[in-house]
């Protein structure tokens, strides 16, 4: 099994910085994406940010040239630096994991921590 255990969430005012960590456990394959998907109230949640074991980023286009994702493949973890935040990025934020096994994917999420950014 795999756990995801997030923190650095909180409360910071418009233009401000945060930043989130994510550590995974567990069964963790060498092919995988670990990222950060967000979900405002009342909304569907969004992929954020999400790197690769390769390296490779993919970023939503709201948050490009603001946030910046990076890991650290021996010790399992991912970060996310916020900065220059804005009133909408405000969601419970989630941890995720996607593995691939030959042909089987397998994803995971952490139990979410929440970023309010006031005006």
């Amino acid at each position: 099994q795999v756990q995801l255990v997030e923190s650095g969430g909180g409360l910071v005012q418009a233009g401000g910085s945060l930043r989130l960590s994510c550590a995974a456990s567990g069964s963790i394959f060498s092919i995988n994406a670990m990222g950060w998907y967000r979900q405002p109230p009342g909304k569907e949640r969004e992929l954020v940010a999400r790197i690769f074991s390769d390296g490779s980023t993919n970023y939503a286009d709201s948050v490009k040239g603001r946030f910046t994702i990076s890991r650290d493949n021996a010790k399992n973890t991912v970060l996310l630096q916020m900065n220059s935040l804005k009133p909408e990025d405000t969601a419970v934020y989630y941890c995720n994991l996607r593995q691939w096994l030959g042909v089987n994917a397998y994803n995971y999420w952490g139990q979410g921590t929440q970023v309010t950014v006031s005006s």
